[in-house]
């Protein structure tokens, strides 16, 4: 466990919107501690620094309450819709070598064969992996897919000691040529196919003029 995950947290004792609003005030963000068959602890922690450690999906923090470590797992949080500021985050208690169930997020690599694209058809899998030992991204490789190519669940590299939760045969990523391209290749044709069109019936005039 990285020392930069270390967050102090300090417990609390009261609660409301109100309080809430005066930890956010004071830089602070209010949290619940829940799991393992003990009473929810409500925290607050520091502002800053969480908000740094949470950008990464399924962020792990090991808190310091009251000078007791405690490993736990971000499993949500809350922001509001037009500020953007966090508000809320709920905590999971875990232990370590203990497996969770994680949504973790799916990042393409590499380019496809030239003309098509790749599409996230699964912007995340469900996997189940230690809790110390959670990837931040499931890599999958275009590089050189070809038109009609389907990357499912069941196809992707998972990290050692993980489960796939989703369905195998969940698509991840397909690979396609775009609509437009389709669309402007089919106007190619047609114009192509009008102007042979157009040449043939001026052959056909010279060949008439020439009989007569």
């Amino acid at each position: 466990m990285s020392e930069d995950n270390k967050v102090v947290a300090e417990l609390r004792e009261n609660f409301g919107k109100g309080f809430a609003r005066r930890l956010r005030a004071a830089g602070k963000i209010p949290a619940v501690i829940y799991g393992h068959g003990t009473e929810p602890q409500h925290v607050a922690l520091p502002g800053h620094q969480v908000a740094l450690l949470i950008r990464r999906a399924n962020a792990l923090l090991d808190l310091d309450i009251a000078g007791k470590d405690q490993l736990v797992l971000v499993k949500d949080v809350q922001k509001d819709p037009v500020r953007q500021i966090i508000e809320h985050i709920d905590l999971i208690v875990v232990k370590k070598g203990e497996k969770v169930q994680v949504d973790v997020p799916v990042v393409i690599t590499g380019e496809p064969f030239s003309g098509t694209v790749a599409m996230l058809d699964a912007t995340s899998v469900s996997l189940e992996v230690e809790a110390t030992h959670i990837p931040q991204n499931i890599e999958v490789s275009v590089e050189g897919a070809e038109d009609g190519t389907q990357i499912t669940a069941a196809d992707l590299t998972l990290p050692k000691g993980a489960t796939l939760v989703t369905e195998p045969e969940t698509l991840v990523v397909g690979v396609s040529v775009p609509l437009d391209t389709l669309a402007a290749d089919e106007e190619i044709a047609e114009a192509d196919a009008e102007v042979a069109e157009e040449q043939s019936e001026e052959a056909e005039s010279a060949e008439e003029g020439d009989d007569k």
